[in-house]
């Protein structure tokens, strides 16, 4: 089984291209140590909100020819906003990949448990019409991540992770209006560039 950071460093290679949606706290400033980019729209102090933004954001690109809006989220995350997954079931966008890092404990509020050891979320994906795959190491991350990028969504990623944050890592301390202007600054540029080709 990875470490956090390890499935992020992969994601961060595969998702280059791509607009990446990620949670808040300890799995943001892991990404912008392993990758500051203008792609990332790290959603600082908006926990849950991860499927409900990638869902919004697919939905305002549909007709573009950027194959997936990738939204990277945690097990603890999810479970306070579990209606993304029949929302996102119900919108049913194409383009959506939501990437769930599941270690079963809420990390940046001292590793207490969630209730991913009892509740099974690639279940509850597929239950409400998500098209599901699982990993647990580099290999089947990345072998996983491929499959589902050329699949129609909404697409969902189950990847477990051991508990624990990186040591070291910095705080992400940038105004979160930065990161959103930059973003949509990135985002709107490559519409326009893949639109005039």
């Amino acid at each position: 089984m990875m470490r956090r950071i390890e499935a992020l460093r992969h994601l961060a290679e595969l998702g280059e291209q791509l607009p990446l949606v990620v949670t808040c706290a300890a799995t943001s400033r892991e990404l912008a140590s392993i990758a500051d980019r203008d792609n990332h729209l790290y959603l600082l102090d908006a926990m849950g909100l991860v499927g409900s933004v990638a869902t919004g954001i697919a939905i305002g690109i549909r007709d573009s020819d950027i194959p997936k809006v990738v939204g990277i989220e945690g097990d603890g995350s999810l479970l306070m906003n579990p209606n993304v997954l029949p929302t996102g079931g119900y919108l049913a966008p194409s383009n959506l990949l939501l990437v769930v890092l599941d270690n079963h404990v809420y990390s940046s509020t001292a590793g207490l448990p969630t209730y991913a050891d009892r509740i099974d979320l690639a279940r509850m994906a597929e239950a409400t019409g998500w098209t599901v795959a699982r990993a647990d190491d580099a290999d089947g991350l990345r072998r996983a991540f491929a499959e589902l990028l050329e699949t129609p969504g909404p697409c969902f990623l189950h990847v477990r992770t051991e508990p624990g944050n990186e040591d070291g890592v910095p705080k992400l301390l940038v105004d979160p209006v930065v990161v959103g202007h930059r973003f949509s600054t990135w985002l709107q540029e490559r519409l326009v560039a893949r639109m005039s080709r």
